[in-house]
């Protein structure tokens, strides 16, 4: 039976294609655009500023040629990616950015915003990642109040605690929206592929008008559930399908060799654990408005569950509570070429996985597409012996 696509599903997935229009008629406007780059930065601070928020391009290997002529081979490729679009004025989102906001995630990245800083005009905030919760956060409000500062010299805007809180109340009104998202995996078989995850929760950054995109997002959830309950699942009945949990950073330019291609293999993904995965979306704001709000923001975004954090304990708990609630039979870690943090971090996460009895398969790749024989081989591979498992269990 064919099932059609609530309607604005391929919205979703081209917006990132339409946002290049979208986001020259917004500069044309006179609106101000910030390139960002990382779940570090706070959106509420910027848009409490008035600025539009974009996510600037790092996904595809066409200019790392060009980046390698000023970066070392050996850098993630999504550095690379994210600078040679921007020393090619090739990303639209970087051409029209008023300014851009990176983030201390790890060296590569640190030592590129130097060199991007020369192309644009920069902010860099310096991320906190003492295991000591008190000092982190001392020092997280002091660079916040820094950053929102820096903000208002550079663009000539002034951020009020009013435009702050205002800011607070639609992005968690927005997570709560998101989490939802993530939480159709939770049926069985899964209401929504995810592959449909990746492709709402990568368009949604690239359609600009708020409300508008709230909307449509919400009838495609919507759509989903009842589809689902009218029996028309994007996944056939089936008890020994192997449900699984996508675990990793910087998945854009490789998702349509490791995603995709486990769910062509008769795998079902889920949930995705990590800095854009389930539990950046449930953790909110605090909306208390009797409370300094740059306090309130602070508490959110330190708890972001990104590698680079040292001893990541936190993280370690998410994976397992996500494991359990989403009954996953098993965790695919995808980590890039070069990405130290995450890639050594795996290693935790397999630990995790056996505790929980499930089985973890790490991939780690690149842009390239010289290895995509290999992954389906390995994925194919890994799919199998959970069906197995399952069948031997179900009888």
């Amino acid at each position: 039976m064919e099932i059609s696509l609530p309607e604005h599903f391929e919205e979703f997935a081209d917006a990132r294609r339409r946002g290049f229009l979208a986001v020259k008629e917004l500069k044309e406007s006179g609106q101000k655009i910030c390139g960002t780059f990382c779940q570090y930065t706070p959106t509420e601070i910027l848009r409490a500023a008035g600025l539009y928020e974009v996510g600037l391009c790092g996904k595809s290997a066409a200019p790392i040629k060009t980046a390698e002529t000023r970066l070392p081979a050996n850098l993630c490729p999504l550095i690379k990616a994210s600078y040679g679009h921007a020393l090619e004025d090739s990303c639209p989102y970087a051409y029209f950015s008023d300014i851009v906001v990176g983030e201390t995630t790890c060296d590569g990245k640190k030592k590129m915003y130097e060199l991007l800083g020369e192309l644009k005009p920069m902010q860099v905030i310096h991320l906190p990642n003492l295991p000591d919760y008190d000092r982190s956060m001392e020092m997280w409000v002091t660079e916040l109040r820094e950053f929102a500062k820096g903000l208002e010299e550079k663009m000539g805007v002034e951020i009020t605690e009013e435009k702050l809180n205002e800011a607070i109340e639609w992005s968690n009104k927005e997570r709560r929206q998101a989490a939802r998202i993530y939480e159709l995996g939770r049926y069985d078989p899964p209401a929504i592929t995810g592959s449909r995850m990746r492709d709402v929760m990568e368009g949604e950054q690239y359609i600009f008008n708020r409300k508008e995109k709230y909307e449509k997002l919400d009838a495609i959830l919507n759509q989903c559930e009842a589809d689902w309950h009218a029996g028309n699942a994007p996944f056939a009945p089936d008890p020994n399908r192997p449900r699984i949990i996508i675990s990793g950073a910087g998945l854009g330019g490789v998702a349509g060799k490791t995603v995709e291609v486990l769910e062509e293999l008769g795998g079902a993904v889920v949930c995705y654990e990590g800095c854009s995965g389930i539990v950046s979306r449930r953790r909110l704001i605090d909306e208390d408005r009797s409370r300094d709000p740059i306090v309130r923001i602070a508490e959110k975004y330190i708890e972001v569950p990104c590698a680079v954090v040292s001893p990541n304990n936190h993280r370690m708990e998410q994976v397992a509570a996500t494991i359990e609630e989403w009954k996953a039979d098993g965790v695919v870690s995808i980590t890039l070429h070069s990405c130290n943090p995450f890639a050594i971090e795996t290693e935790n996460i397999r630990r995790v996985c056996e505790k929980c009895g499930v089985p973890l398969l790490h991939i780690e790749t690149d842009f390239g597409t010289g290895d995509e024989g290999q992954i389906r081989t390995r994925l194919e591979a890994y799919l199998e012996m959970i069906r197995a498992k399952k069948e031997a269990r179900n009888g």
